[in-house]
């Protein structure tokens, strides 16, 4: 039997409002049914954030930093940075070595007596602002060829206006359907009796997908030891 021979299948912003209106128990009827699912979508991919590490959502980024200068402003989408590596000797093949940084809590940044003190940064308090987050260094850079390189969560980007399709790999596209129905469901009177049966579908299809959007590497679990 032939088959299509593609594998493009996507869908468009208008596209999952009406499946989701449709798993939710009617049919998307006005401008209005289309324009708080767009509000329930938004509200549902940042649920996603917060409920922890999207493969698909990491990005690479690197800060040139200053001799002197304790702050600096990571990317603008950042939602929280996951890795912060010091990297010395930037683009020379020989010497460019790339040195995990400490990442401190806000008590521990705090407790530095000399905040100011100069030499090769080697921890990092990241402190995440409402607008984005800020990566405090110690000791403060003494030159200026150091470079931040880091590893970052990025904010999914808005359903928008128009006929934006969703900024997710396929593979979340069944999670992002159900998921919105719930939603939808949620703030519908009429089909409220379907929220119970409509949540339980977006848990399964969650679960589906976060577990499949994972590291697929071998674990290896080796135990501090120390010496008093």
């Amino acid at each position: 039997m032939a088959t299509s021979g593609t594998s493009t299948f996507n869908m468009d912003f208008p596209e999952i409002a009406e499946e989701a209106w449709e798993r939710a128990g009617r049919e998307m009827r006005s401008g209005y049914d289309l324009r708080t699912a767009r509000r329930s979508m938004n509200l549902l991919t940042i649920e996603w954030a917060n409920r922890g590490i999207n493969l698909w959502t990491i990005r690479e980024a690197t800060i040139s930093l200053t001799k002197g200068t304790i702050e600096y402003g990571l990317s603008s989408n950042a939602i929280d940075a996951l890795e912060v590596n010091l990297r010395t000797d930037d683009g020379d093949t020989a010497k460019q070595r790339d040195l995990p940084l400490t990442r401190t809590s806000a008590s521990v940044y705090a407790g530095i007596p000399n905040k100011l003190t100069q030499g090769r940064p080697t921890q990092v308090w990241v402190d995440r602002q409402q607008s984005k987050p800020v990566a405090h260094v110690w000791p403060v850079p003494d030159k200026d060829t150091y470079k931040i390189n880091y590893w970052y969560l990025i904010r999914i980007d808005d359903a928008g206006e128009g006929a934006y399709e969703a900024d997710m790999p396929f593979r979340f596209l069944p999670c992002l359907v159900a998921g919105l129905a719930y939603y939808i469901a949620m703030k519908t009177p009429e089909l409220s009796d379907r929220v119970v049966m409509l949540k339980q579908i977006y848990d399964e299809q969650f679960a589906l997908a976060a577990d499949e959007d994972r590291e697929k590497v071998s674990a290896r679990f080796v135990p501090r030891i120390g010496y008093p």
